[in-house]
């Protein structure tokens, strides 16, 4: 018996190298708060439960996976990667799927994806590897090319249109940029003069996100229509209180008062059932997750290491929130997800291989050559 408990101690610690344990803990914690959120908010579709618990498995296997490849493999990966999601871009505008009078999908073989979600790694892996190759010159015309490199995702990604994802995307790719030395003057021109230009691009929206800025400022201006989200989300969070109303004791959700209660306003049956303590501990999780992203980032061996590692970091900032905003009414109402909580198999996919990322370069940070 003693023989046979060395083979399965060897194979215990070799599936664990390269794993980050206190990442793991963090993330398994709020895949299993979200299993049970989502187990709440889908009562009546109990398959969506054993569904993301598949893409959990999957993604788990996934992270595993990008865990052990070295930093500087992911960096021969990087102009391909990029190539191939610009090139599934411009095949999604020519030919992909129109769901919900978006374009944004496309077919291949049996099933269909996509591509955005693959930029929002592909983007500052991409940007990550340019600065790091011109770590010792680095000129102003480096972050010109690097904002056009930026600029020709997020636009396709606008067009489709998705403004959420665009917003993602480009904002992964800006944490690069500034970890790479751009200083906050520039980053605060650019951000001045986007938010001056804003009221001569309100005749370029299209009607729903015209809808979805009114409705911000004014949700009782459609309260059946665009401003109904809104509405019903803040009651939600409202109604749960200090404590909550407890699980599986969400009135708003049960009663199907909160619409697309599994995906993006999965927060707000959170806050229901789990109140406002619920909420402070989930805001808690996420600053630990993001902080450890940070540090890993901080002690990274090399320059392309510490942009990428802070940019996936911060990029989970955005994610949670963006979603918390968006289901509190401070923010519009856009397609992103509450990372790690909502349902959705591709979304937690790539979260998972972005932590994935981060427990390579924190494994290999005093492998890897500088």
């Amino acid at each position: 018996m003693e023989l046979a408990r060395v083979p399965l101690r060897r194979i215990a610690w070799r599936l664990a190298e390269g794993i980050d344990s206190t990442l793991l803990v963090l993330l398994l914690t709020l895949s299993m708060l979200g299993l049970a959120v989502l187990f709440s908010a889908s009562y009546d579709a109990p398959g969506r439960v054993a569904t993301q618990l598949v893409s959990l498995a999957l993604a788990l296997v996934a992270m595993w996976v990008v865990a052990q490849v070295p930093p500087q493999t992911m960096m021969r990966f990087a102009v391909p990667a990029y190539v191939v999601g610009l090139a599934l871009l411009i095949a999604v505008a020519l030919a992909g799927d129109v769901v919900n009078g978006a374009r944004r999908w496309l077919h291949v073989g049996v099933t269909r994806f996509q591509p955005s979600e693959m930029m929002k790694l592909a983007l500052p892996l991409m940007l990550a590897w340019y600065f790091h190759k011109n770590e010792s010159t680095l000129r102003v015309r480096d972050y010109f090319v690097g904002g056009v490199l930026l600029l020709l995702p997020v636009g396709l990604i606008l067009r489709q249109p998705d403004l959420g994802t665009a917003g993602l995307v480009g904002t992964a790719g800006v944490f690069v940029m500034f970890f790479a030395g751009m200083s906050w003057r520039v980053i605060g021109s650019v951000a001045a003069a986007g938010a001056a230009a804003l009221p001569l691009l309100w005749p370029f929206l299209h009607d729903y996100q015209r809808r979805r800025v009114l409705t911000l400022l004014d949700p009782s201006s459609d309260p059946l229509g665009a401003g109904y989200h809104i509405i019903q989300s803040t009651i939600a969070v409202g109604s749960g209180g200090l404590a909550g109303k407890g699980w599986l004791n969400g009135t708003q959700a049960h009663l199907e008062f909160i619409p697309e209660r599994h995906t993006d306003f999965i927060f707000a049956v959170f806050s229901e059932e789990f109140g406002l303590i619920g909420n402070i501990a989930l805001l808690v999780l996420y600053t630990l997750l993001i902080a450890r992203g940070l540090v890993i980032a901080a002690s990274a061996a090399t320059l392309f290491g510490r942009l990428l590692a802070g940019s996936i970091a911060l990029q989970m900032f955005v994610y949670a929130f963006v979603n918390m905003g968006m289901v509190s009414g401070i923010l519009p109402v856009v397609g992103v997800p509450l990372p790690f909580l909502s349902y959705g198999g591709t979304a937690l996919l790539t979260l998972f291989i972005g932590a994935g990322i981060l427990m390579s370069i924190q494994r290999h940070r005093k492998l890897v050559q500088t």
